[in-house]
């Protein structure tokens, strides 16, 4: 590899990772002011979401110029079309954090305040530990690490599953709080498919990491 090409990756890695911080930032915020029913930290995260566009908008052009100019091969082609894709995923994971916020002002405006329904707490957890340790697989290129992203999916899917049921009961029981209800559900959902991206930039590493496209390739159960 080249000088200027060595720059340019660390150019562009060092502008993916911001954005990365930026995003894990975002995610943060939304999921304490849904916890918190917070309107003014929820419409920080909406306000900040223009920074996010901005920087995806910078990230994809370092791609282009890094393919122009250079015309990698090899791990360092697969470097620039996964970060590429990963750029994608981050951009739509603040755009998930921006509904999440949204829904946060209004359950912030219901007078009865409802627990919720599932546990948000844990679930957002779980997908903030999925961003940031997709985000350091790709800094140290970890297929170990991308592929417990993947694994750790199934956590996410599951409490989002089982809230389905959950919500039904109480909306027959406290038939008043069905708006609230139905926040939750568009919260939970958000932070399901939070979940599916940080699993696309995961395979996203694995693909730089192996030169294997790893979507659909989950491992089925045994008795399958």
């Amino acid at each position: 590899m080249s000088i200027h090409l060595q720059r340019q990756f660390d150019r562009l890695k060092k502008t993916i990772l911001l954005l990365g911080t930026m995003v894990e930032e975002s995610v943060e915020r939304a999921i304490r002011a849904a916890e918190q029913r917070d309107p003014e930290l929820a419409e920080k995260v909406i306000t900040d979401d223009q920074r996010i566009d901005l920087m995806e908008i910078d990230v994809e052009e370092e791609c282009l110029h890094t393919l122009a100019l250079h015309q990698p091969v090899a791990f360092d082609l697969r470097f620039v079309v996964a970060t590429l894709k990963i750029n994608n995923d981050l951009e739509r994971i603040a755009d998930l954090a921006v509904n999440v916020a949204e829904q946060a002002k209004f359950l912030s405006e219901e007078d009865a305040a409802a627990e919720a329904p599932f546990d948000l707490r844990g679930m957002g957890r779980i997908v903030r530990t999925m961003l940031k340790q997709s985000l350091d697989a790709l800094v140290n290129v970890d297929p170990k690490l991308a592929e417990q992203v993947r694994q750790t999916d199934d956590q996410v899917d599951e409490i989002h599953r089982a809230m389905y049921e959950r919500i039904e009961t109480l909306i027959r029981e406290n038939p008043h709080q069905i708006q609230q209800m139905i926040h939750y559900l568009n919260i939970s959902r958000q932070l399901e498919r939070m979940g599916d991206h940080c699993v696309n930039i995961a395979e996203d590493v694995l693909y730089m990491a192996r030169g294997d496209i790893a979507r659909h390739s989950h491992t089925p159960p045994a008795n399958v």
